[in-house]
């Protein structure tokens, strides 16, 4: 005699997915109402966006000791900018064209690794800070006690951390963007003996500006969906301290795969279907 209780039944096999798919439906709705916001905060909570500034581009504690954010992700793209110079020189040697080493970093630095390495940041630094702070607030019920002093949640915790990602990406890309040239230059000019006036020259010329209006575009875009990723996992944290380093690594996994989607797909947008210059010869 079979035993229905353990064998599973017709829709079982869609629970997976329907479970899936309210995840997401409560995503949505709780990113839809944290931009719905951004009037309110801007208007009521300037203090606290100020203060989220400060703390995020020059970090706090630990992290306040070696420069905050903007070390970290100069560090990262200094690193990035390096490697791209020495792939770069080499690659193009081997077939004897060394002399564009500085066309391939303008390239690649500003088209694909810029945005990408810079999101890379801003999970590890601003974003995980952002999930444990309103997590340890949800578990420790302060924002509980937030609602109860008439002081709405979302746009106080979430809407004014959104706002001030948005502001400190802007000059933190910057900052990173100028390491990672310097470091491409750094190898190829004083590593490898490449003519500097060479280097300079091929660089300014495949600069192009409106790909850096572009890789800035990409990089707010970037940003503000991985601070709308840590405080969903922060604000909806449960179970106590291990529940939010728990919500931690969720939101530190779901914002490092949305970084490298939605530079793919902007970079197929923005550069997929372009011709901004040709080789002949």
């Amino acid at each position: 005699m079979i035993d229905t209780s353990t064998t599973p039944g017709p829709l079982s096999v869609l629970r997976g997915p329907g479970r899936v798919l309210s995840e997401l439906g409560r995503q949505a709705l709780f990113y839809a109402k944290a931009i719905g916001y951004l009037h309110l905060a801007v208007t009521r909570y300037r203090r606290e966006i100020i203060r989220l500034i400060a703390e995020m581009s020059l970090g706090t504690g630990a992290l306040a000791v070696i420069g905050g954010t903007l070390v970290v992700t100069a560090f990262l793209t200094f690193s990035v900018g390096g490697i791209i110079g020495v792939q770069g020189y080499n690659n193009l040697k081997d077939i004897g064209v060394q002399v564009l080493s500085g066309f391939f970093a303008a390239f690649v630095e500003i088209r694909i690794s810029g945005p990408t390495i810079a999101g890379f940041g801003l999970v590890a630094t601003i974003g995980a800070g952002a999930t444990a702070q309103i997590g340890a607030m949800r578990i420790s019920e302060e924002i509980d006690a937030l609602e109860v002093m008439s002081v709405r949640s979302l746009p106080f915790l979430v809407t004014t951390r959104l706002v001030a990602g948005f502001i400190v990406t802007i000059p933190l890309y910057a900052a990173a963007i100028m390491v990672a040239f310097f470091a491409s230059k750094l190898v190829v000019v004083y590593l490898y003996g490449q003519s500097a006036g060479a280097y300079d020259h091929y660089f300014s010329t495949f600069l192009i500006r409106t790909d850096i209006l572009n890789s800035f575009g990409l990089a707010l875009a970037i940003s503000t969906i991985v601070m709308l990723i840590h405080c969903y996992y922060g604000y909806t944290a449960s179970g106590g301290p291990a529940g939010v380093g728990i919500a931690v690594g969720r939101a530190v996994r779901a914002s490092l795969v949305a970084v490298v989607a939605v530079a793919l797909l902007g970079s197929f947008l923005l550069y997929g279907s372009t011709e901004t210059f040709n080789f002949s010869g």
